[in-house]
């Protein structure tokens, strides 16, 4: 963590998870622990606060012992509203953001993505496996609140569009593309837990 530059972990929660019943994959056990609390764990070391964003839920969120957000809007716009909603309730220049759903991703990884954003003097560092973009996994400059909220309010959603258009850089983990896997489905799940060495 920059002892420079003060930056908030968000977790991002509020999906409806249509692929798992509508079931809330934050608080789906993995491996005996549910899912959001290895997001929460990645993040606590590398960042000076966290927070979720969730749209459902948000009693059991609490009881992770950080706060939880819900979105501006309640009409599940996807992973930009809670990007949004983070940066509106932030009080740090930066986000380092990350879903609930990825078990796999260290505090190292996340480390990274800021280390590549300063380095770079960047507005945005996106995880970047060697084949294609991983836009949940930021790096990112609370001060394109207004171009994001600009971008929603146009009715557009797609995430990495919005990205592409910042002063964006790629951080590099092509070595090790598997920290990505996330769990959509509960075969996702019975997949990853039958793993060893994961």
């Amino acid at each position: 963590m920059s002892t420079q530059t003060k930056v908030t972990g968000v977790v991002l929660a509020g999906g409806l998870a249509r692929r798992m019943s509508y079931q809330d994959k934050g608080l789906i056990n993995y491996r005996g622990r549910a899912l959001v609390s290895y997001a929460i764990a990645a993040l606590a070391s590398i960042a000076d606060q966290v927070i979720i964003t969730a749209n459902r839920n948000l009693e059991q969120y609490q009881q992770f012992a950080v706060p939880v957000i819900a979105d501006l809007t309640c009409s599940f716009d996807g992973p930009l509203a809670g990007l949004l909603t983070a940066m509106v309730h932030a009080d740090t220049d930066i986000l380092v953001v990350m879903p609930c759903d990825s078990p796999l991703i260290k505090a190292e990884h996340l480390h990274k993505l800021l280390a590549v954003r300063a380095e770079n003097n960047a507005d945005i560092a996106v995880a970047f496996d060697g084949k294609r973009l991983h836009p949940v996994f930021l790096a990112i400059k609370t001060t394109l609140q207004r171009s994001l909220q600009d971008y929603l309010a146009s009715g557009q959603r797609k995430m990495d569009f919005w990205i592409q258009q910042q002063k964006m850089v790629k951080a590099d983990f092509s070595n090790e593309p598997e920290i990505f896997t996330n769990i959509n489905t509960m075969v996702d799940l019975s997949i990853l837990e039958a793993k060893k060495g994961v």
